[in-house]
């Protein structure tokens, strides 16, 4: 027999599920359970009626999804790719792109970072399966030609042969360098350079020998190249299925001269879908409502009309609002027996009714609620105003009985809002943390410019002054900048570049060398974790000439440092898009940055601003060694704790092992009882097996 109560006691709040709302639906893997199919299930319909529309006819179209902040759209984007990716390949795409002059090259990008992913069911990924689906290879009589004689050994083994037959196949479609972008899709078949070929397609700047390898001359670095390997994607596979296009987080576009955000550059784009006979994409773009009317005026009527389908995401009814608790609140029912009557105890129906008397509300503000509400309760029970009644005597509403408090129990938990709201913003930046490091495994995997931009982000929250884009001019003019010395009048400038190729490499050595000899700058800082060529390049020997035995500097990041400054760019886009909370509030640009300067995060952590002179050096040893840092896992353990004002000791041990999988349990043991050591932390019961203790966050500090 498991009370209830004492499952609550002891297991963290079902409602502290932290993500970020900012969700790519293929970085980051959603449990189908937690779908409630009745959500938005009228939008879901009309998407997926007009999805069969361009199956039949090929043509592209456009639906533009509003929403207020919190009414699931990205929630929404992926529910329909959990359901229909057995009907189209799904593309998800942030609308963070550096500059409104590379838009065609984001989007690539994005969509083969998509592509190579693979579905749910599936064992290969979205770009194998539709390579595999193309008409020049699924047609009856190709089929026994090629699928009865092994079709991937002969793709394998004979190149020509495979560019040749697709080039026959398709000679009307008006393929864009046919023998090229033939080719880089045979490679696609070769595990030894799959790799190459999916960075060619996504527009990486390769080096000389990795395009050697795939036979190629240039790589896809402009607007009208990337935009024209989009076009050869649809063409292609109008026999197939079409591609989804998922445009999420309008609000992080660039913004104009005026203070908007720069609209029109991008539905320039959408309109290049439909007039210039791109076939066989779905576009769908996320919006808050709000943003979408402040801009609507500044699109050109022609591009609005481009848009085919407007729909509204509908706030949901209380039995919707009760199904979302029913989910959060199931895993912890599974422990208890008995089990409570009602699915949704301890809340009940009446909450949702006191506080949404119209009967509607959101999914935000319902999970919000709900997490209130059941800190509410929890802290009802350690403080003895409830007593164990673990099973609901009617149907919805469970009845919560006075009693007088134990005096050897009652502890005050009370933890002021700023101290909490730092502790679940620091518990929500290390569950983050952990993803990016999953995600981005190789600096390669990020533009030049999207370096930059994740670097200038950080020097805004550490109110870095001054600070200018585009400090060298030109093609590589995103991946520089300039900002003031502090105290001082001279302005210091970074170019960041990690493209591979040595040609690129020169030109970037050459605009830094324009400058310098104008003097644009005191000081000038390279950032490059990859290797500057060999000596006898024109590459390398201005590199020597400007940052070897100079006052300028090259600073190689690692891959750590990059982690950092790309998990504060998750928070960044969540909150440009109203969509991070944080304690049930809303936080905008400037609440995030003053949360990243008071828990001082890049200032400990990221070794690129110390190289920079920006902020402090680490912790060191009397050997000169850095230790080995459990400041992280101590501050997880102490931030849950306040987050949940008590818990189970054994609960704490299991979090804290989830989301530090190098730290032994015994590490774990040693740090919680270091917090209680320090008064920081408290056992409740100390004499009791370790599964049944309870710890409590200490309030007397």
């Amino acid at each position: 027999m498991t009370d209830i109560n004492n499952i609550i006691k002891r297991e963290v709040n079902p409602f502290d599920r932290l993500n970020l709302a900012v969700t790519n639906f293929w970085a980051d893997k959603q449990d189908s359970s937690l779908m409630v199919e009745s959500i938005h299930q009228d939008a879901i319909i009309q998407i997926e009626d007009l999805l069969k529309l361009l199956t039949i006819d090929n043509l592209s179209r456009t639906i533009l999804l509003k929403g207020e902040p919190g009414s699931g759209k990205s929630y929404l984007l992926s529910r329909l790719k959990r359901n229909l990716n057995n009907k189209a390949f799904f593309v998800y795409i942030l609308c963070n792109w550096v500059d409104s002059n590379n838009i065609w090259r984001h989007i690539l990008r994005y969509t083969v970072d998509s592509l190579i992913q693979v579905p749910e069911g599936e064992k290969e990924s979205q770009l194998m399966l539709w390579l595999k689906s193309l008409s020049a290879f699924t047609r009856s009589d190709i089929k026994k030609r090629i699928f009865n004689d092994n079709f991937w050994e002969v793709l394998q083994s004979d190149r020509q042969k495979f560019i040749k037959h697709l080039r026959k196949t398709y000679k009307t479609a008006g393929i864009y360098n046919p023998e090229i972008f033939f080719g880089v899709l045979h490679d696609l078949a070769n595990p030894e350079l799959y790799d190459i070929a999916c960075e060619w397609l996504r527009g990486d700047d390769l080096s000389e020998e990795s395009m050697k390898a795939i036979k190629v001359r240039n790589c896809i670095d402009t607007e009208d190249a990337a935009k024209n390997i989009l076009t050869n994607f649809g063409r292609i596979s109008t026999q197939t299925q079409p591609i989804v296009l998922c445009f999420d987080n309008f609000d992080n576009m660039p913004l104009s001269s005026e203070g908007f955000l720069d609209v029109q550059p991008f539905f320039n784009v959408n309109t290049s879908f439909h007039a210039d006979n791109l076939k066989n994409f779905l576009i769908i773009i996320s919006v808050i409502t709000q943003m979408w009317n402040r801009n609507f005026d500044r699109i050109f009527r022609a591009d609005q009309a481009r848009i085919d389908r407007e729909i509204k995401l509908k706030d949901i009814t209380i039995e919707q609002a009760e199904a979302l608790w029913d989910y959060h609140l199931k895993p912890l029912h599974h422990l208890a027996n008995p089990q409570p009557e009602s699915p949704i105890f301890p809340l009940n129906r009446q909450i949702l009714e006191t506080n949404y008397p119209g009967g509607k509300t959101t999914p935000r503000n319902t999970l919000t609620l709900g997490r209130d509400e059941y800190q509410k309760y929890k802290i009802d029970i350690i403080s003895g105003h409830i007593k164990p009644e673990p099973v609901a005597q009617t149907k919805v509403t469970i009845p919560q009985q006075k009693v007088t408090p134990d005096p050897i129990i009652t502890i005050s938990l009370s933890v002021s809002d700023p101290e909490t709201t730092q502790a679940e913003f620091e518990l929500l930046w290390q569950k983050e943390y952990k993803k990016i490091q999953g995600k981005i495994t190789k600096l390669s995997l990020l533009s030049s410019s999207d370096l930059m931009q994740m670097l200038q982000q950080a020097l805004s929250a550490l109110q870095i002054q001054g600070i200018k884009p585009k400090l060298l001019t030109g093609k590589y003019a995103t991946y520089s900048l300039s900002y003031q010395q502090s105290q001082k009048q001279e302005r210091v400038g970074i170019v960041w570049t990690e493209d591979s190729n040595m040609t690129t490499f020169f030109h970037v050595m050459n605009a830094c060398k324009n400058v310098i000899h104008n003097n644009s700058c005191k000081t000038l800082y390279l950032v490059r974790a990859g290797n500057v060529g060999k000596p006898n390049l024109a590459g390398n020997q201005l590199y020597r000439e400007l940052f070897t035995h100079t006052h300028h500097q090259h600073i190689k990041p690692s891959l750590t440092a990059v982690h950092y400054l790309a998990t504060y760019q998750s928070f960044v886009n969540s909150a440009k898009s109203q969509e991070l909370v944080i304690g049930g509030k809303t936080i905008n640009l400037q609440g995030l940055e003053s949360l990243m300067r008071e828990s001082q995060i890049l200032h400990n952590k990221c070794t690129l601003l110390h190289d920079l002179g920006l902020v402090a050096t680490t912790e060191q040893d009397t050997n000169g060694k850095v230790r080995r840092d459990y400041r992280p896992v101590k501050d997880f353990i102490l931030n849950l704790i306040k987050t949940q004002g008590f818990m189970g000791v054994n609960t704490l041990i299991f979090q804290t092992a989830s989301q530090f999988a190098d730290v032994q349990e015994t590490e774990i043991k040693m740090l919680i009882d270091l917090s209680c050591q320090e008064k920081k932390a408290k056992i409740m019961n100390p004499k009791a097996k370790l599964q049944d203790q309870l710890i409590s966050w200490n309030p007397q500090l």
